[in-house]
C-alpha cells in the first residue's frame, strides 16, 4: 500500500503544481489556454502514437483487454442512463445530467498512463495505452450522443460525424495501431522527435490537469458531483475489476484495469460541455472534487485489486 501511496504521490504533486502556478502572476494567463490546446493536439496523440507503435501486443491479452473495457464502459452507461428517471424528479434538468454522465465515464488518460509508468513502466504503460485505443472511439461516441440527446441543442449527423473523425487523441491511437500491426519502420529521427514529445506530455499534462481545477468547488460540493465521485472512482473501478476476473485475468493487467477505471474524469469534457449546451460549472466542479479524492481512492482500489488478481 505505501509502494503505490509514494508512486502516486508524485502525480499529485504535479497536479498540485499546476493549481499553484495558475493562481500565481508568474506565468501569463494566456500560456494556459495555449499548452492544453498544445497537449490535446500534440502532446497526447503523439505520446498515444508512441506507445502503440512500439507495444509489443504478443506479449499482452490485448484482446481480453480491450474486450473488457468496451464492456465496463457498456454497463457504466448503462447504469448512468438507468438513474436518469430519479434525477429528473428530483429536479436535475438535462444539461446538468450531461455533465453528470460525461464525469461518471470518461476518465484522464494523462493520469493514468503517468500512473501506470511510475508503477510497472512499459507494461502498464502498454496496457493503458490498449485500454484507451480500445475506448476512446465508442466513448467519445456515447458522450456526444448523450450530449446530443439531453442537451436540447440540435446537432446533425455530419457535425456528429465530424467530431469523431477529426478528434486528435483518435487519430493518434489509430495511427499508432496501423503502423504497429503494419510493421511500417519509422525513420529513427523522426521516431527520436516524437518519443521526445512524448516523454513532455505527462509531466506538462499533470500540471495542465491542475491550472483547470477550481479549488473553491472542492470545498462545498454539492450533492450531484458527489454522486459523480461515488460513480467515477468506486463503481467504476468495481465493474471493471469483476469482469476482468471473470475473464481469467490476473496479476499486474487486472490492476492497470482498476487504474484506468479509478482516476477522475477528464477536463476535456468541460470544452465539450461548454460547446454543446451541457452544464460546465458542474462538469469544473465535479472535475476538482473527484482529482482531489482519487489522490486517497486510488491507493486503496489498486491494493484491493491487486489482492483479488493476485498481482
Amino acid at each position: 500500500m505505501l509502494i503505490i501511496f509514494e508512486s502516486i504521490l508524485p502525480i499529485f504533486l504535479l497536479v498540485i503544481l499546476g493549481v499553484a502556478l495558475k493562481r500565481t502572476s508568474l506565468i501569463n494567463e494566456s500560456f494556459w489556454g495555449g499548452l492544453e490546446q498544445f497537449g490535446y493536439f500534440i502532446l497526447f496523440p503523439a505520446l498515444l502514437f508512441q506507445t502503440l507503435a512500439t507495444t509489443d501486443f504478443s506479449s499482452l491479452d490485448s484482446g481480453s483487454v480491450g474486450l473488457v473495457s468496451l464492456l465496463a464502459v457498456g454497463v457504466m452507461t448503462a447504469l448512468v442512463i438507468v438513474i436518469w428517471p430519479l434525477l429528473r424528479a428530483r429536479g436535475m434538468g438535462g444539461s446538468s445530467y450531461t455533465s453528470v454522465f460525461q464525469t461518471s465515464t470518461r476518465w484522464n488518460g494523462f493520469m493514468a498512463l503517468a500512473i501506470a509508468e511510475k508503477l510497472t513502466g512499459q507494461t502498464g504503460l502498454s496496457v493503458i495505452a490498449i485500454i484507451m485505443a480500445s475506448i476512446i472511439v465508442p466513448l467519445n461516441l456515447i458522450n456526444v450522443g448523450v450530449m446530443v440527446w439531453f442537451s436540447g441543442e440540435s446537432r446533425g449527423l455530419k457535425t456528429f460525424v465530424l467530431r469523431i473523425v477529426t478528434n486528435p487523441i483518435i487519430i493518434g491511437a489509430l495511427l499508432g495501431v496501423f503502423v504497429n500491426f503494419a510493421g511500417i519502420s519509422i525513420y529513427a529521427p523522426v521516431m527520436t522527435a516524437v518519443d521526445l514529445i512524448a516523454s513532455a506530455s505527462l509531466g506538462l499534462g499533470l500540471v495542465t490537469v491542475g491550472a483547470g481545477l477550481r479549488v473553491a468547488d472542492a470545498l462545498k460540493p454539492q450533492p450531484s458531483v458527489l454522486m459523480t465521485v461515488v460513480l467515477k472512482l468506486i463503481v467504476f473501478p468495481v465493474v471493471a475489476v469483476a469482469i476482468a476476473l471473470a475473464f481469467g485475468l490476473s496479476g499486474e493487467i487486472v490492476v492497470m484495469i482498476a487504474l484506468g477505471a479509478a482516476v477522475p474524469t477528464a477536463m476535456n469534457g468541460y470544452v465539450l460541455a461548454k460547446q454543446m449546451g451541457g452544464d460546465a460549472d458542474l462538469y469544473a466542479a465535479a472535475a476538482t472534487v473527484q482529482t482531489v479524492a482519487a489522490f486517497f481512492t486510488i491507493p486503496v482500489v489498486l491494493y484491493l485489486a491487486a489482492q483479488l488478481a493476485g498481482g
